[in-house]
């Protein structure tokens, strides 16, 4: 088992990113880029199809169960993120939100959360002001530079491929609930 005093299951992380996570109430999520890979498949009836990780659910599924909340905030409508969202008990589903950091901000006083107490993981321009604003602001790998540049932690992984994940892992080892960690692979 590695030293979890500065290094994580997946690097190094600063020691000012992990005394950060200890105090993480509520995990933000932005979707397209972050749960997927930013692709959107489009089908000859119109149908839209996005492409979830398993490791991504069972982390939100773990870090539910230790009691961190979870929402996601997005620009975009889509039923498909609804019935993820739902599949993996995320209570707050806020999609449609263009400007995201006043959605954020109504979030945190709705459910008696300081910005401080929040993780918000991103990958693009639209979510830099929430990124900003929060305890622990995270830019998935390979997100766009300027999202890089302002954030507190950049993932090990990219959006899609588990970076939902890694944060999920760190949020629970810093908080001492990795090792019971549960949930299941959805």
């Amino acid at each position: 088992m590695p030293n979890f005093s500065s290094n994580t299951l997946y690097g190094y992380v600063k020691p000012e990113i992990l005394d950060k996570a200890k105090n993480i109430k509520l995990l933000v999520c932005d979707v397209d880029g972050v749960f997927s890979d930013g692709r959107i498949y489009l089908g000859n009836q119109d149908e839209e199809l996005k492409a979830f990780h398993t490791k991504d659910g069972f982390g939100i599924k773990a870090l539910g169960a230790s009691g961190v909340d979870i929402a996601v905030i997005t620009g975009r409508r889509s039923q498909i993120v609804t019935t993820r969202m739902k599949a993996l008990n995320v209570r707050h589903i806020i999609q449609g939100e263009e400007d995201k950091l006043p959605a954020l901000r109504i979030l945190a006083e709705q459910q008696k959360i300081e910005l401080t107490e929040i993780a918000y993981i991103g990958d693009d321009v639209p979510d830099l002001g929430c990124i900003e604003s929060v305890g622990l602001g995270i830019a998935v790998s390979d997100a766009h530079p300027s999202v890089l540049f302002g954030a507190d932690y950049s993932t090990f992984t990219r959006g899609g491929f588990g970076a939902v994940r890694e944060v999920c892992d760190l949020i629970m080892q810093c908080q001492g609930t990795l090792s019971g960690a549960k949930g299941a692979s959805i």
